[in-house]
């Protein structure tokens, strides 16, 4: 196992010595204190099909959980066929754009919001029924309304990762 630096000795850590977090998490995804109640969290090894993929993160947008549906997008994103990495990434990059609204934090939000829809826009066609000029359309339209300081509803943030059938 690797030498732990002293500001790592106190970090969870797997096997391999990568960090790992166990700490209890709020609906946004900031770590809480051990022992407090949070959410489920997204098990580390999670490798859906895609439809499964984004019935999930879908779900968990729908529920308000933008952080836990980037888990479940970069789970995809990091297990999925290379030729399919940059799509996952942007859509899981949407997502994270989502959790800095959510946070408050319009700086990441943009920074994100603009790597997932340059992605989303390059990858061009997506497979699965992915919606990417809609998710481009809507990251457009959150950009715009970060930039002109206008609140954003919990509403906005409901974003349909596929086209409705």
């Amino acid at each position: 196992m690797p030498q732990q630096s002293p500001e790592d000795a106190g970090r969870d850590r797997d096997d391999d010595g990568r960090a790992r977090n166990a700490r209890p998490r709020d609906r946004f995804g900031r770590p809480l204190p051990f022992g407090s109640p949070g959410i489920p969290r997204i098990p580390d090894d999670l490798d859906l099909p895609p439809a499964e993929t984004l019935d999930y993160a879908q779900r968990l947008l729908d529920e308000g959980l933008a952080f836990n549906a980037h888990e479940v997008l970069e789970a995809a994103w990091k297990n999925g066929p290379f030729a399919e990495k940059s799509l996952w990434q942007g859509l899981a990059q949407f997502a994270v754009g989502l959790t800095h609204i959510q946070r408050g934090n319009p700086k990441g939000a943009r920074t994100l919001l603009t790597r997932a829809s340059e992605r989303l826009s390059a990858y061009g066609s997506a497979p699965y029924g992915i919606d990417s000029p809609g998710l481009v359309d809507r990251a457009q339209t959150l950009l715009m309304a970060i930039e002109q300081g206008k609140p954003i509803s919990d509403t906005d943030l409901r974003a349909r990762l596929t086209i409705p059938h």
